[in-house]
C-alpha cells in the first residue's frame, strides 16, 4: 500500500540536544534573530507527538518527498498504526508494510525502539519513526497482545478511541462515564512491564484519572487541547492535565479544529492559548507538540478537500467521529513540514526562555519515552 498518497485517509481513520551556550545567552538577551531560531531548532530534539508521514512499501520515497521530509528538522514523531478500527490481523500486515516502506528509504527514516535510537536518528539526520496505536481493537480483548505488539516495535499505545473498549472509555463514550475496567488495569500492567508508553488522548475524564493512578510509569496525552482554553470533548480538563503532569508525563498539544469555534481555520493565536495553557497547568517539563497532522503540507485544492470532506463523512457515519470535525487538520501558518520551528518562534515571541522552548520541541516526549520504555 502507499501511504503517500493516502494519508489523508489515514489521518481522517485515524537527554537533551543543546543549542550552544553563546547561542543561548544571545537569544534570552535579546529578540531571537531568524539564525538563531534556525541554529536551536537544528540542534534541538525534535518529537512531535502524533503525525502522518508519506510512506511506500513499493519503491522508495521520491526524491521531492524525501526532501520534504528531511527538511522538516524533526527527530521523530509517533505515528498511529491500525486507525480507529484495527483489527489484529490487519495491524500485523500494517506493522509489516511499515517495516519495508522504512527499509526501502533507509535514508530518510528509522524505525524507533529504543531511547537510544532517539539519538542515533538525530545524529545520522534521519527522522525516526515510534509506532502506535490510537484504537485497542486489535488487542482483541487480550492483555498479553501487548507483550505481541510491543515486540514488533509499537511503543505507544491507548485504551480505546472516543467509543467504548473493553478497557476503558472513550471522550464521546455514553455518560456516566464506565471508566477503567478491572481488564484495563491488566492491559496498564502489560504497557508497564514491556515498557510501552501508556497513551490517554481519546480517553474521557474518568477513566483518564484513573489510569494515571494505576500506571506505575508515567503517562502521556500525546496529542490533545485544553478544555479550558476552548470547551469540546476532546480537550483535558485542568484535572487531567494535572494528574498526567504529576505522574511525570507529557501532554502534547495539537493543531485540529477543537482548539477553536470556527468556521475560519484554527490559528496560532488559538494553538498559543493551549500550549501556554498547558504549560501554566503542567509546567514546563510537561508540556510538548502533538500536532495530529500531516507531516508534509496538507493540499488545500479542491480536488483534495473533496476528499477530505468525505473521509470526515464517512467517520461520522461510523460512529468515530467528535463534534466539530470538518476543517482541515492544520493551523493557519504551521501548514508545512517544519511548523515545530514555527511554534519555536511563536513561544520566544511570547516571552518564554530557551530551556522552556527545547523541552517542548521534544526533550520533554524524549525523557518520558526513555523512562517508559525501559523493562
Amino acid at each position: 500500500m502507499n501511504w503517500n498518497t493516502n494519508r489523508r485517509a489515514l489521518l481522517a481513520a485515524s537527554a537533551a540536544m543543546a543549542l550552544s551556550p553563546g547561542a543561548v545567552r544571545a537569544s534570552q538577551a535579546e529578540p531571537a534573530t531568524d539564525d538563531a531560531i534556525a541554529r536551536l531548532y537544528r540542534n534541538a530534539m525534535v518529537i512531535d507527538g502524533n503525525l502522518v508521514g508519506p510512506f511506500d512499501d513499493a519503491a522508495p520515497l521520491d526524491r521531492a518527498t524525501a526532501n520534504e521530509v528531511l527538511s522538516s528538522g524533526l527527530t521523530a514523531f509517533k505515528m498511529t498504526i491500525g486507525g480507529s478500527s484495527g483489527t489484529y490481523d490487519a495491524v500485523n500486515t500494517d506493522i509489516a508494510a511499515f517495516d519495508k516502506a522504512i527499509a526501502l528509504s533507509p535514508e530518510v527514516y528509522m524505525k524507533i525502539t529504543t531511547a537510544a535510537d532517539l539519538l542515533v536518528a538525530k545524529r545520522s539526520r534521519r527522522v525516526g519513526v515510534v509506532y502506535s496505536f490510537e484504537d485497542a481493537g486489535m488487542l482483541d480483548g487480550r492483555p498479553e497482545n501487548v507483550d505481541h505488539f510491543s515486540a514488533l516495535g509499537v511503543r505507544v499505545m491507548q485504551l480505546g478511541y472516543n467509543g467504548v473498549s473493553p478497557f476503558a472509555s472513550g471522550v464521546m463514550a455514553p455518560q456516566p462515564s464506565a471508566g477503567l475496567t478491572a481488564l484495563g488495569r491488566e492491559v496498564i500492567a502489560r504497557m508497564n512491564a514491556c515498557g510501552v508508553t501508556l497513551d490517554l488522548s481519546h480517553a474521557d475524564e474518568r477513566s483518564s484519572l484513573e489510569a494515571v493512578a494505576a500506571s506505575a510509569r508515567p503517562a502521556t496525552i500525546t496529542h490533545a487541547g485544553c478544555y479550558s482554553a476552548y470547551a469540546h470533548p476532546r480537550n483535558k480538563s485542568d484535572a487531567v492535565l494535572r494528574a498526567v503532569a504529576e505522574s511525570g508525563g507529557v501532554v502534547g498539544i495539537y493543531g485540529l479544529s477543537y482548539i477553536s469555534a470556527g468556521p475560519e481555520q484554527q490559528s496560532l493565536d488559538d494553538y498559543m492559548a493551549h500550549m501556554l495553557h498547558a504549560l501554566s497547568v503542567c509546567g514546563e517539563d510537561h508540556v510538548g507538540i502533538g500536532s495530529d497532522a500531516i507531516l508534509t503540507p496538507f493540499d488545500t485544492s479542491p480536488e483534495s478537500m473533496a476528499e477530505w470532506d468525505a473521509s470526515i463523512a464517512a467517520r461520522k457515519a461510523a460512529g468515530v467521529s467528535a463534534p466539530g470535525e470538518g476543517r482541515p487538520p492544520f493551523v493557519t501558518g504551521l501548514n508545512r513540514s517544519d511548523r515545530s520551528e514555527i511554534i519555536a518562534r511563536a513561544l520566544l515571541d511570547r516571552g518564554q526562555p530557551v530551556r522552556v522552548v527545547e523541552k517542548v520541541l521534544g526533550v520533554n516526549f524524549q525523557r518520558v519515552f526513555t523512562e517508559t520504555w525501559r523493562t
